[in-house]
C-alpha cells in the first residue's frame, strides 16, 4: 500500500506523519519512534533478563526502609494498571498507603472498583478531594489556553499528593502503575511536562479568576526535596514482572471484583471525552495509536489487529453527544463558547511561563562559566 506525504505510516507500528509531524522514517519505512522502543528494550535489558532476581531486591530493599506504618505508596485510579499494582503488591507482602486523587470526574463504576479494592485488599486509603470550583476553573483556563495538554493539573496532583503523602508518612518509595514497556510510547508533540507547575500557574493566572489553594502541586525546588533530600524514589513496579494486560484483567475481575470499563479511561468522564472527543477532533491526535504503537512493539498486538480497531470509532455518537452535553454543563461553557474554542489553533504550552525557559538559561550560564573541553 502506498502513502502520499500526508498519510505515510510506520510499516511496522500505526503512527504516522498525520499523528506526529516530528516523525522521521529509514529507508525500510520504520518510524523513529519504533527504535525509540528498541532502545528502550536494549536499556532495560538486564532487568527484563532478571526480572525474578531484581523483583526480589527491590522487595527486600522496600522492606528495609520502612520505618512507619507503611512500607510504600501507591495510587488507585480503579484503572487496570493501578489495579493490578495494588493486588501484586498484596503478593509481596508489603503494606502501602493507598492514595486517590478526586477531580471530580470519577466515573460511577470507578468508584466501585477502587471501594472493592480497598476492600478486598485491606488497604488504608488516603482520598483526596480537590474544591471543585477551583479545579473547574482550572480547566475552563486549560481550554481556553488551547495547549493540548489539559490532562496536565490533574497528572501533576497526583505526583505531588503522592510525594506529598510520602513525605508526611516518611516512606521512601512511590510504586507506580505505569508500565514502560506497554504505555511508554507518545510522542512529545502529544503531551506536555507532567511536573512543569510554573506553566500550570501562568495559565491559571492568564484565563482563570481563582488562585490555586486546593490543588495539590510542587515546583522545581520541591521536587528537588522529595528526591535529592528526602531519598523518594518512583518505581514502575510493573516492569519488574512480565506485564500482560489481558492476563492481568482476567486476574484483577476473578481476586478483587473489578469490573471492566466499556471504553478507555471509562474510570474518568472527562479523561475519556478528552481522548475520544477533543484531542482527534482539535488536535488531530488519536491517543489509541500511541497505546496499540506500544503493545505491537511489546508483541502483545498485531499491527493487523490494531489497524482493524482503528477502522472504528473510538465511541458512540450517541453516547458522546450525552457526555458533550454533560461535561459542557459540569464546566459551564455554551455550546458555542466551546466550538470556538475547539476552532482556536493549537498554542504550545511554552507559549506562557515554564521552567523550561530555567533550564535553557541554566545551560546558556553553564557555557559562560565552564571552560570548554579541549
Amino acid at each position: 500500500m502506498k502513502y502520499n506525504a500526508n498519510t505515510r505510516i510506520c510499516i511496522k507500528c500505526v503512527l504516522g506523519l498525520s499523528d506526529d509531524p516530528f516523525i522521521s522514517f529509514d529507508d525500510k519505512g520504520i518510524c523513529n519512534h519504533c527504535y525509540t522502543y528498541e532502545h528502550l528494550l536494549a536499556r532495560y535489558k538486564y532487568l527484563i533478563d532478571n526480572r525474578e532476581q531484581e523483583l526480589k531486591k527491590l522487595i527486600d530493599q522496600i522492606k528495609k526502609s520502612k520505618k512507619g506504618k507503611y512500607d510504600c505508596i501507591i495510587g488507585v485510579s480503579g484503572g487496570i494498571d493501578s489495579t493490578y499494582l495494588a493486588y501484586l503488591v498484596k503478593q509481596w507482602g508489603l503494606n502501602p498507603l493507598s492514595v486517590h486523587f478526586d477531580n471530580g470526574w470519577n466515573s460511577a463504576l470507578s468508584e466501585q472498583n477502587v471501594v472493592h479494592i480497598i476492600d478486598i485488599l485491606g488497604y488504608d486509603l488516603y482520598r483526596y478531594k480537590v474544591d471543585w470550583d477551583e479545579f473547574k476553573d482550572i480547566q475552563r483556563s486549560y481550554l481556553k489556553a488551547s495547549v493540548v495538554d489539559i490532562e496536565a493539573p490533574t497528572d501533576h496532583a497526583i505526583f505531588s499528593l503522592l510525594h506529598q503523602a510520602a513525605k508526611k508518612y516518611n516512606v521512601k518509595y512511590i510504586l507506580s502503575g505505569a508500565s514502560t514497556f506497554t504505555e511508554g510510547y507518545l510522542p512529545n508533540y502529544w503531551v506536555y511536562n507532567k511536573k512543569d507547575f510554573l506553566n500550570i500557574k501562568s495559565i491559571q493566572k492568564r484565563f482563570g479568576s481563582k488562585k490555586i489553594k486546593s490543588l495539590p502541586h510542587t515546583n522545581l525546588f520541591q521536587w528537588f526535596y522529595y528526591v535529592k533530600i528526602k531519598g523518594i524514589k518512583t518505581v514502575s513496579a510493573l516492569d519488574y514482572v512480565d506485564y500482560q494486560k489481558k492476563e492481568a484483567k482476567a486476574i484483577i475481575k476473578e481476586a478483587l471484583n473489578w469490573q471492566d470499563y466499556p471504553e478507555k479511561h471509562g474510570e474518568s468522564i472527562f479523561t475519556q471525552f478528552y481522548q475520544a472527543y477533543i484531542l482527534p477532533r482539535k488536535f488531530g491526535i488519536d491517543k489509541r495509536k500511541g497505546h496499540y504503537s506500544t503493545l505491537i512493539c511489546a508483541n502483545q498486538m498485531t499491527r493487523e489487529e490494531a489497524l482493524d480497531k482503528l477502522s472504528s470509532d473510538q465511541y458512540n455518537e450517541n453516547t458522546m453527544s450525552d457526555e458533550k452535553k454533560y461535561v459542557l454543563d459540569r464546566l459551564g461553557f455554551t455550546e458555542d463558547e466551546f466550538e470556538k474554542i475547539m476552532a482556536a489553533p493549537r498554542i504550545e504550552h511554552t507559549a506562557y511561563a515554564s521552567i523550561k525557559r530555567y533550564f535553557i538559561l541554566g545551560s546558556r550560564i553553564k557555557r559562560l562559566i565552564l571552560p570548554k573541553k579541549k
